[in-house]
């Protein structure tokens, strides 16, 4: 399951990427859109601008955007600066490896073989889901619900 504040943080990401190339959006304006708390969104925002998602522009006009495009945010680069490892153990994380205190052999260790097809298995998700995934996703609902009306 992702935290509140990766859910939170992929919410603010597609207020961003509908602005994309508009110029910064204020703080305000995302927390009150995506109906986040202030300053929990000021934080989330500058994990990810301290991490090369975002940049921010200070003053008058200021505000964050995106320092690429939403076809080049995907789902698993958002996640792990937000919660970390998306493996289900560290002994196959890609990125964030640690060995199991309780395995003698992880050769030998039948787990291990499992939890990396579950690793990859959400990889193959999130590696390809990017913030544009997220805006058709938004637009389809939409067009649905019109066309219910």
């Amino acid at each position: 399951m992702i935290s509140k504040k990766a859910k939170y943080a992929l919410k603010a990401l597609k207020v961003l990427a509908e602005q994309y190339g508009k110029g910064p959006v204020l703080i305000s304006y995302i927390a009150e859109k995506e109906k986040i708390p202030k300053k929990f969104l000021e934080a989330i925002l500058l994990d990810l601008r301290n991490n090369g998602v975002l940049q921010s522009q200070k003053g008058k006009g200021g505000g964050y955007l995106l320092r690429m495009s939403p076809a080049e945010v995907n789902f698993s680069k958002v996640l792990r600066i937000i919660d970390g490892p998306i493996a289900p153990a560290l002994c196959v994380s890609m990125f964030f490896y640690g060995k199991c205190d309780d395995c003698k052999d992880e050769e030998t260790c039948s787990l291990r073989s499992v939890l990396e097809r579950w690793r990859d298995a959400n990889l193959a998700v999130l590696d390809k889901t990017t913030l544009n995934d997220l805006l058709q996703a938004e637009n389809t609902s939409k067009t649905n619900l019109l066309s219910q009306l």
